[in-house]
């Protein structure tokens, strides 16, 4: 379903009627969180990274309300997402990241879109397209610097820099990606931004973009004409170690369906992987991995968990995460505090993406990006 109109706001129930859980994203906090990036750019151009359904938060509606902020570039994975990201941002530059594909090559053009050539094959099959069907859209030149994934060469960048000697050699992005900018002080960052700056001396005149979430904090070397943020947008935090400046986006919140007593003695879930060393009392949560949740985030004997906000409190799941339910612990809230139909937050409420992932052993992005497939999706804002 595409969103070509500003989305109306949408009721934040705390536990839809159908689903065992809700995913409420705050449309209004990607937007903050998209203008706190561009006042730290300065001068530079803050484009928006939303590929992956926009990180698993909603594609359409999050383009619509970055678009209605200013944001003037997107960046997709492929053809299909930027189809939907244009019902959302018909004005927008969009970039398709995963290349050129000769196969969706007339898609390019009726979407008004640029691939991001990622090899010389790629952009001699873009050239017959171009020569074949007059389009000017441009592509984006992909170099790599050291991530050694998609990306021309160095040395075949610098060769088919003469090619800006013609007058329509639509180039309109001189791009790279790096490889380490979690870590400020990693060697790979300097490294990379020296020969980005040398080869974007051969591509003058021509924008350059380095700097993804975390490379916008490494400093304005890296922040060249255009930055690429993607997960800060979404609340994960781009500076590890140190405070988050983002905003979180979203709550996950999940219907308990029963409050059970266990005895001492008892266990919790499959494998028995939970003993109970006390006499307790568990929430039982209509959310499980078929929601997105990491199975690797369960509570067992031999390993602490991830957490659940519960009537305010933080409490530990317990036993295995299973397809559609997840145990809580809630023996330390009063007995009349939590009751069957009430909400068990397992993002949100203080409780962020991070800290989810860091307790499944992963990075937020996983977690962000399996969120959606089930869940009830509403939002708020714009």
């Amino acid at each position: 379903m595409a969103f070509a109109d500003p989305l109306p706001e949408t009721p934040a129930t705390p536990n839809d009627p159908e689903t065992g859980g809700t995913l409420t994203v705050d449309l209004d906090a990607v937007a903050d969180n998209w203008q706190a990036l561009t006042r730290r750019l300065l001068t530079v151009e803050c484009g928006a990274v939303v590929k992956a359904h926009g990180y698993g938060l909603g594609l359409e509606p999050i383009t619509a309300r970055l678009a209605k902020a200013g944001c003037k570039t997107f960046f997709v994975a492929d053809i299909a997402e930027a189809r939907r990201a244009r019902s959302s941002a018909p004005k927008a530059a969009i970039y398709v990241l995963n290349g050129f594909s000769p196969e969706a090559a007339h898609a390019y053009a009726e979407l008004n879109v640029q691939p991001v050539i990622n090899s010389t094959m790629e952009l001699a099959e873009w050239d017959a397209f171009v020569a074949g069907q007059g389009f000017r859209g441009g592509a984006a030149l992909h170099i790599d610097t050291g991530m050694n994934r998609l990306g021309m060469s160095p040395e075949e960048a610098a060769a088919l820099a003469v090619r800006l000697q013609q007058e329509t050699h639509g180039i309109t992005l001189f791009m790279s990606h790096l490889a380490c900018a979690e870590v400020p002080d990693h060697p790979l960052n300097a490294r990379q931004i020296r020969l980005f700056r040398e080869l974007r001396i051969l591509y003058h005149g021509v924008p350059a973009s380095l700097a993804n979430s975390s490379g916008i904090f490494i400093g304005e070397t890296a922040h060249f004409d255009l930055a690429r943020p993607g997960a800060a947008l979404y609340g994960i935090n781009p500076t590890p170690g140190r405070d988050n400046p983002m905003r979180n986006v979203l709550t996950l919140s999940g219907r308990i369906l029963q409050v059970r007593k266990v005895p001492l003695g008892g266990s919790v879930g499959y494998g028995a992987a939970w003993n109970v060393k006390r006499a307790s009392r568990v929430a039982v949560a209509a959310l499980g991995y078929a929601d997105g949740l990491a199975r690797a985030g369960s509570g067992l004997d031999r390993k602490g968990g991830g957490h659940a906000v519960v009537a305010g409190k933080h409490c530990p799941i317990v036993g295995y995460i299973s397809m559609d339910l997840t145990c809580i612990d809630v023996t330390d809230l009063p007995d009349n505090a939590v009751r069957r139909g009430d909400s068990a937050i397992l993002i949100g409420d203080g409780l962020t993406v991070d800290q989810v992932a860091t307790a499944a052993g992963t990075i937020g992005y996983e977690i962000l990006v399996r969120l959606g497939s089930r869940c009830h999706l509403a939002y708020r804002g714009a």
